[in-house]
């Protein structure tokens, strides 16, 4: 690559270098390491990887313990087609003369100091100072623009006098900004105590609410150790009910054990006397032992538990149905139960009339209906 030409060609080496070291690939300034190919043309070495990949997609990644015998993709600059080896786009050389410039580039431009002060150029004559304005346009310009340029037909004006107007209409503007600033900061301030407020009501609204669900949190665990105890209580009864059968059971299977024992050793008695001294003590035993096997039982459904079953999905709904009223509403919902007495009064008082008119005339006489029913009414 030559470096050399392409920089006197341009005016601003600097920008002109800076292409130079841009990758066709990523279109960005070379990342380190950057990779020479065989016809001179450079690369990331990360851009090569991309496409040499894309060239050759069955080929064994770097590291890979399985041996390929390589590659080739074509240059992306003039096509020429680069024939990699079993180690890939790592097989190629770095440019170390490119990663240096790039090195050179970056410090230079950071390190260039900014020009504060200088007087601007003109962006279409280089060597001519900014020094009118264009009314038309709007925009400072050169003189040689108003002569030969695109400001030809435009009015112009010094520059000095344009200047301080605009620097006047600044000024207003400033003030006028600055007046507008105070009046949002004093909404700011308005507004911060707005916020100030609605914390202090937003958090004392939360601890009055907190409270009441502790309440609520206390009575529940206080019914429920209340529900657990009796449901403990019966389960002792149940079960030292249970052990004393288990206790009268084992100490009945344990006797019964020895007397299978002893009446197997009486049976491998050789001498029929001294078989007969003691078979019928034991037979005896026997008979009293199995009827002995008659102790208590535990009634059918014994181990049920169901009469401390409990139905809460009415107080769950109610617990659900829990949310944040207003006054109207509360003024509503007690209108509705006035109208809901009112109404049941009046179907009492019609119950009242209907019995009267049924059954008093046959208790009064006729004619003292009228005077009966003013007195009722």
């Amino acid at each position: 690559m030559d470096y050399k030409s392409s920089l006197i060609q341009d005016g601003n080496p600097m920008e002109n270098l800076e292409k130079q070291l841009i990758c066709p690939i990523c279109l960005e300034m070379f990342t380190k390491p950057v990779v020479i190919l065989p016809c001179q043309h450079n690369l990331c070495r990360k851009c090569a990887n991309d496409i040499f990949q894309a060239s050759n997609p069955y080929w064994t990644s770097r590291g890979s313990s399985v041996s390929m015998s390589g590659g080739r993709f074509r240059c992306p600059t003039c096509r020429h087609e680069v024939i990699m080896d079993r180690h890939g786009v790592y097989g190629l050389q770095r440019n170390l003369l490119v990663e240096n410039i790039i090195d050179i580039y970056k410090q230079e431009c950071s390190s260039r100091p900014l020009q504060k002060g200088s007087h601007p150029m003109c962006k279409e004559h280089e060597d001519e100072k900014i020094n009118i304005y264009c009314l038309t346009c709007e925009m400072p310009t050169c003189s040689m623009c108003k002569v030969f340029g695109v400001h030809k037909a435009c009015e112009v004006a010094p520059l000095q006098s344009v200047f301080q107007g605009q620097k006047t209409e600044l000024n207003n503007c400033i003030s006028m900004l600055v007046a507008g600033n105070d009046r949002v900061q004093t909404i700011i301030t308005q507004l911060e105590e707005s916020r100030r407020v609605t914390k202090e009501n937003s958090h004392q609204v939360k601890e009055e609410l907190s409270q009441k669900f502790d309440t609520l949190y206390v009575i529940l665990d206080e019914k429920k150790s209340e529900l657990l105890q009796r449901i403990t209580q019966e389960q002792e009864e149940k079960l030292s009910f249970i052990e004393a059968l288990i206790q009268q059971y084992q100490e009945q299977l344990d006797k019964s054990t020895k007397l299978v024992e002893t009446a197997i050793q009486s049976l491998d008695e050789p001498g029929g006397a001294t078989f007969l001294l003691t078979a019928k003590q034991l037979i005896k035993s026997i008979v009293e032992a199995s009827k002995g096997c008659q102790l208590g039982k535990t009634e059918q459904g014994f181990e049920n538990m169901d009469c401390f079953t409990l139905d809460l999905e009415y107080i769950a709904d109610a617990l659900r149905a829990i949310d944040f009223g207003t006054d109207e509403e509360e003024e509503e919902f007690i209108e509705e139960d006035q109208e809901e007495e009112e109404s049941t009064e009046g179907k009492e008082e019609g119950k009242k009339f209907i019995y009267l008119h049924c059954f008093i005339p046959s208790l009064i006489p006729q004619q003292e209906m009228p005077t009966m029913c003013k007195v009722l009414c």
